[in-house]
């Protein structure tokens, strides 16, 4: 049977010397291997088909039957490691959290306890007819989130 935290182990250690990390393996039905990794400035697809070529010199068909698909971490997946959250310091993203809330704002910064959010919200201030616009910063606990995802803004 293959091992997600074996496969892993094996990616940790090619990825080791680059600048990608390891995002996430899943093992589906029927063996398919699914790897994720990113890069901090994108991944290439020569690292990909190179990660690919070494997790297959690792496996032996003939003992197991496999499929084995390596790919970058797509621009709107949720994030999945804070690697990813510190990446995307200063950018624009969507907070689902688990309670159901869903935020929009700039993520002001991640550590491995949680991150905190900058958002616009409208507020009435006392004797003035018009409401105006207030950042505020809200921090949430990663277990507390449900996903984060990237905006994708075309302007």
């Amino acid at each position: 049977m293959i091992e997600k935290n074996v496969i892993s182990q094996w990616v940790e250690e090619k990825l080791a010397s680059s600048g990608n990390y390891l995002v996430d393996v899943t093992i589906k039905p029927g063996n398919l291997i699914v790897v994720e990794i990113d890069n901090d400035e994108g991944v290439n697809i020569d690292d990909c088909a190179e990660l690919s070529r070494y997790i297959e010199a690792h496996l032996d068909r003939e003992e197991e039957d496999f499929e084995l698909e390596v790919g970058s971490a797509g621009i709107t997946s949720p994030f999945k490691v804070l690697r990813q959250y510190i990446k995307n310091i200063g950018k624009e993203v969507e907070v689902q959290l688990k309670n159901g809330t869903k935020w929009k704002g700039l993520l002001k910064s991640a550590d491995e306890h949680g991150i905190v959010l900058t958002v616009e919200k409208q507020v009435k201030p006392e004797g003035k007819k018009r409401k105006v616009t207030v950042q505020e910063d809200l921090s949430y606990t990663f277990d507390e989130i449900k996903y984060t995802k990237y905006i994708i803004r075309f302007k």
